[in-house]
């Protein structure tokens, strides 16, 4: 039996990077008795906010016409209308407090010359109101929220711990089961509370910005428990991510400046998005770059068909100066230095507009479980996010959340741990009996690798009925495969081909929340894209997907999308 003695704190938080550390945080300074977990399959600095390059954005700044209620209409308009008004409202409010709050933490916030801090306009905003770090500003953000929560000693960490499960205890979250990966051995982390802040899931697909890490962990764990995934059909391609690879050249590199080009050297966008051009919000223009690869205008490359975007203008003091990292990417990674040529790219997945279902405290529909950042949907994205926008997200929401934990921990303050070394024992023999029986023959790689190129062919940039259907049949083949899965590696210490399989699982689940909530959409909104049904149809689909799983998979409700004061309209830049 690989089963130790539960571990109790008044929080569990799973999940070490941006939303979770600022959760963490919150959670201690509202109240001074409480202790956090912090449990994290990799080290907090390893977490993918890390990777974040262009900015955040609030409206910190006024002297350029900015204000709330651009910021506010902005984020509503650039997610096709989907997106929660009231929530949208309290994100943009809370914003520029949670800026200000990270730079007195020590995040180095670019400055002009003035001393000001420096901002630059991201897609489909009307004002610059993106605040950067030069462009590595996720790198400096989560030193910024490490180093502070290393102040806390009530704050305790769980590196490298693996999460399998949900601990619920009479329909409330009491804790998380977890794989000690240094020992192989499983631990009950228990608690008053839980909150999930594990990020995405865009490694459901072949071609992504995301890290390896990102494979919807925390989604997928709430998921199981009974609590319900919202709007996982929006699924954000970025248009500039580089051929191969899938690393992300930053939208700050257009902002400077750069421009995208095709193969004669026109710059396209103005048949697409005139008034915004290399400024319209992400959705559109990765439809743009798609339209000119089939109306045969893209270049052609090792990779396939791609675009080019060009900074040789901008000079080489200023790409160092505002576009380093930028520099740094494509020279290592593609061969090209953007001050002497131009970097190809193509559209990429980047960002899950779906997760958990959430309030705007950050509380899912079970008692005690609370989540943040991009596994979380409260919705302030909609049909497609604004760039910016998800790094201020999770400092809001991720503070939001870690108070209303506090809040629900010390309600619960006498409440015994539940009974979790027998729980622990349950997840291990399930884990044996799922993962590590005698006799399989799928191996995790091919499962895998079919399930990502299925999602790419029917969840792609342009979507029809019939791929999506498609799509929806392979990944239902594809569960029953799962269980003739084979686990190779039987040793305890690091056994990343058990933890391989685990993420398999969580993302064959994911997967199938999307490619349904895909195929029961059928209109065209934001990120998705229907080239059967081209319209938006506020009529009907002017709400919410909530998928709840059933053992036949995703069963589907709707629930419609809060208007405050902004009512539809044709979306055009």
């Amino acid at each position: 039996m690989s089963v130790t003695d539960p571990i109790v704190h008044d929080i569990i938080l799973v999940g070490g990077g941006g939303a979770g550390l600022r959760a963490a945080i919150a959670a201690v300074e509202a109240d001074p008795t409480i202790t956090v977990a912090v449990v994290s399959k990799v080290y907090p600095m390893r977490s993918h906010t890390v990777s974040a390059e262009g900015g955040a954005g609030g409206v910190v700044r006024t002297d350029n016409g900015d204000s709330l209620d651009l910021h506010a209409f902005d984020t509503i308009k650039g997610s096709d209308f989907l997106a929660d008004q009231d929530a949208v409202e309290t994100f943009v409010k809370e914003s520029p407090g949670e800026l200000i709050q990270l730079e007195h933490w020590g995040c180095p916030w670019s400055r002009d010359a003035d001393g000001r801090v420096s901002t630059r306009p991201f897609g489909g905003m009307s004002a610059p109101r993106t605040l950067f770090a030069a462009d590595k500003t996720g790198f400096h953000m989560l030193h910024a929220l490490f180093q502070t929560s290393l102040k806390y000693d009530r704050i305790i960490r769980y590196d490298e711990y693996f999460v399998t499960s949900l601990i619920v205890e009479n329909g409330e979250a009491r804790g998380v089961t977890a794989i000690d990966l240094h020992t192989g051995r499983l631990r009950a982390i228990a608690g008053k509370a839980v909150i999930i802040c594990t990020g995405g899931a865009g490694r459901v697909f072949p071609f992504t910005t995301n890290a390896a890490i990102k494979t919807g962990d925390g989604m997928a764990i709430a998921y199981r428990a009974g609590v319900p995934l919202k709007d996982m059909e929006f699924v954000q391609y970025h248009p500039t991510g580089l051929p191969g690879t899938g690393i992300l050249i930053t939208e700050a590199a257009r902002s400077e400046g750069g421009h995208l080009k095709n193969k004669d050297g026109e710059r396209f966008l103005q048949r697409y998005v005139p008034t915004k051009m290399e400024m319209g919000p992400r959705d559109l223009v990765s439809r743009a770059i798609i339209e000119e690869m089939e109306a045969g205008r893209a270049l052609e490359g090792k990779y396939g068909h791609y675009v080019d975007l060009d900074l040789r203008h901008l000079g080489e003091k200023k790409i160092d100066e505002r576009l380093p990292f930028v520099r740094e990417l494509a020279i290592k990674y593609a061969g090209i230095d953007p001050v002497k040529q131009p970097i190809p790219i193509r559209p990429v997945v980047h960002y899950c507009m779906g997760g958990i279902d959430t309030d705007v405290e950050g509380a899912s529909r079970m008692l005690g479980l609370y989540a943040a950042g991009e596994t979380a949907c409260v919705s302030i994205n909609g049909a497609n996010r604004l760039g910016s926008n998800s790094l201020t997200e999770l400092l809001v929401f991720g503070a939001r959340a870690g108070k209303a934990a506090a809040r629900f921990a010390r309600e619960k303050a006498k409440k015994a741990p539940p009974p979790a070394a027998a729980l622990a024992r349950d997840e291990w023999a399930r884990i044996e009996r799922t993962y590590l029986k005698e006799g399989g023959t799928e191996r995790i790689a091919t499962i895998r690798r079919e399930m990502q190129f299925t999602m790419e062919k029917g969840c792609g940039v342009y979507r029809k009925g019939e791929s999506i259907q498609a799509t929806c049949d392979k990944l239902r083949e594809l569960r029953g495969r799962f269980a003739n899965i084979r686990v190779e590696d039987r040793d305890r210490v690091f056994n990343t081909d058990l933890t391989a399989a685990i993420e398999l699982d969580f993302m064959l689940d994911i997967a199938q929340a999307m490619a349904e909530g895909a195929l029961a959409r059928t209109e065209s909104r934001g990120a998705h894209q229907r080239l059967d049904f081209r319209a938006r149809n506020d009529k009907d689909f002017l709400a919410h997907t909530i998928a709840l799983r059933t053992e036949d998979g995703p069963h589907l409700e709707y629930r419609p999308a809060v208007i405050t004061r902004w009512q539809p309209e044709e979306r055009k830049y």
